[in-house]
């Protein structure tokens, strides 16, 4: 080999050597700290970077991304002398490089330490319950305290939360119960209310049926009355429209007077005390038109004129209404009138009996059998 070469070779290797080691490629989201003699010069941004050669190294390359880093369970003794177990979740992220390498050795180490710390002045003075239920508090309180600790190191907190609250095994079963106890006391206040609210609107409900079934039956007897007030006002109007005179009446009162005690149910029957009166009038009330009616001339029949002759072979006493005129003879109506209320009179005072004697026939049936 020629010797001319071999020292070529030798200064190309150098120089391959030298440039490599002045070319350095950083990462996105990367930061690399460079020594030159061992002394802090500069920190590396992303992409290609020259240094000197064999006078500057790279010291750290740090991540300057949003990190996770979750803590060991840690024991934690409350206001109330009860121990705890806590674990965190910190969230954090580096924002300045160079003091991150130089201003703690360990910066993960040191947040951990310092997280434990505080969270034990923190809920040291709390008790178990204020502990459990007030994590947001807590979780405030710790990244206050770290973010300002961590901030001359370059690091900032952005969030620290509570990942688990691990009480005794005594200290769950205890509450278990107390929780268990709670929703029965719950439950059974429900049921008490809703017992309550069913009573309620059941006595509501009772209450409207009651009024409605009243005013029903207000409405019915207003009705009622109004219907019997119209027909006796009708039955008034007709009486002094067609002009009856007192026979007609007094005989529609006899008429009237057996129907008191057609019903099987009557035990008790009233005469009135008017009944010798109205017989008395019908009696006058015949004899007058007897008297009347022999020196009259004879006048034809109109067409609702009864005959006596008729009447008599009927066997009865014609019905008298207020456009009928009657030629039977006064003495024998008013004594078939007599016979007949006395007939009514007697009948009525039978029947009665028999219904508050059942062993004593009626005298109806008696005479009809």
């Amino acid at each position: 080999m020629d010797p001319v070469v071999i020292p070529i070779l030798v200064a190309a290797i150098v120089v391959v050597f030298l440039v490599a080691s002045a070319v350095r490629i950083v990462p996105q989201a990367r930061r690399y700290n460079i020594e030159r003699f061992g002394r802090y010069r500069r920190t590396l941004q992303p992409g290609l970077n020259l240094v000197l050669p064999v006078a500057d190294r790279v010291n750290t390359k740090l991540d300057v991304r949003e990190q996770v880093y979750s803590s060991d369970p840690r024991p934690v003794i409350t206001e109330d002398n009860l121990v705890v177990n806590i674990d965190t979740v910190l969230y954090y992220q580096i924002t300045d490089p160079r003091a991150a390498a130089y201003e703690v050795a360990d910066y993960l180490q040191a947040i951990d330490q310092l997280t434990v710390t505080t969270l034990r002045n923190v809920i040291g003075s709390m008790d178990l319950e204020e502990t459990l239920t007030s994590r947001e508090e807590i979780n405030s309180r710790l990244r206050a305290v770290l973010d300002d600790a961590t901030g001359k190191w370059g690091i900032r907190v952005n969030r620290v939360e509570i990942k688990a609250i691990d009480p005794p095994h005594t200290i769950k079963e205890a509450m278990e119960k107390q929780m268990r106890a709670e929703r029965d006391k719950r439950a059974a206040i429900l049921h008490a209310e809703g017992e309550r609210q069913a009573k309620i609107l059941t006595a509501e409900g009772t209450k409207q049926k009651d009024i409605l079934e009243a005013q029903g039956t207000q409405q019915a007897m207003i009705l009622r009355a109004d219907g019997e007030a119209k027909a006796v006002e009708l039955v008034f109007q007709a009486v002094h429209r067609n002009n009856a005179d007192p026979k007609v009446l007094a005989y529609k009162y006899l008429e009237t007077l057996p129907h008191l005690a057609s019903s099987d149910n009557n035990t008790f029957w009233v005469i009135p005390g008017e009944l010798t009166e109205a017989v008395r009038t019908v009696t006058r009330a015949f004899g007058d038109q007897s008297t009347a009616a022999s020196p009259q001339p004879e006048r034809p029949q109109e067409d609702g004129t009864v005959d006596a002759d008729d009447t008599s072979r009927a066997g009865r006493v014609p019905e008298l209404d207020a456009g009928s005129t009657v030629s039977l003879d006064a003495a024998a109506a008013a004594d078939e009138a007599g016979k007949q209320a006395a007939a009514a009179v007697s009948d009525a005072r039978a029947e009665a009996e028999a219904a508050m004697s059942p062993q004593v026939p009626r005298r109806g049936q008696s005479s009809g059998d």
